[in-house]
């Protein structure tokens, strides 16, 4: 499928959110809104999506324009992989989420671990960098243009425990990994990471 869409999208909003962060001159503010209604309307158009959620989603974004980071941690236990079970879609991902602002990559995962599986964990490798764009690993489309941080963590103390985004914990061999939520991971990030796991020293991945 094509989703050129979404990178004229995405494009279009971020020179509208840069236009209306440094613009002074009331005509280009009027402008660059109409830039970003207009984005908000491609998104919209493609995706069974009303204008007014992908234009509230883009107001709320300020500042010179960048990707958000998402964390994911790759906890192995006996040659077998952590992943929770989301209450969102009912499907399985890796721990981790948003990074936080005030915490550095490492803080944010090993806090996503603890409070989405009840684990303790020490960050031992960062294993890949990804930009989560759709052509490149296969997520669904999202909104945002989003750089996806995989840490390979140690497990050292804890006991399962689920969420308020959470509702399963549990480990799983290489091939009998579940239904994946597939906006958060991939099974060729899976795959990938368990290849990490059996040689630490591969180079950390990056697109």
């Amino acid at each position: 499928m094509d989703y050129k869409w979404l990178d004229w999208g995405q494009q279009i909003q971020a020179i509208a959110q840069n236009g209306l962060t440094y613009s002074k001159n009331g005509y280009d503010i009027e402008r660059y809104q109409q830039l970003r209604q207009i984005a908000a309307e491609i998104m919209a158009a493609h995706s069974n999506t009303e204008p007014s959620y992908i234009l509230d989603l883009f107001s709320k974004e300020v500042g010179y324009a960048t990707p958000k980071v998402d964390v994911r941690a790759a906890v192995f236990d006996s040659d077998k992989i952590l992943l929770v079970l989301e209450k969102e879609d009912g499907c399985w991902t890796l721990p981790g989420g948003w990074a936080d602002i005030g915490e550095s990559p490492s803080e944010s995962i090993v806090r996503e671990v603890y409070e989405e599986s009840g684990y303790h964990t020490r960050v031992v490798k960062l294993l890949a960098v990804y930009d989560r764009n759709h052509s490149r690993h296969g997520h669904p489309p999202l909104a945002h243009h989003v750089y996806k941080l995989f840490f390979q963590c140690e497990l050292i103390g804890g006991k399962p425990k689920v969420s308020l985004e959470t509702e399963d914990v549990a480990f799983f061999g290489e091939h009998e990994i579940p239904k994946l939520s597939l906006t958060r991971v991939v099974p060729s990030q899976i795959t990938r990471l368990f290849e990490h796991y059996r040689n630490s020293n591969k180079q950390t991945d990056f697109d």
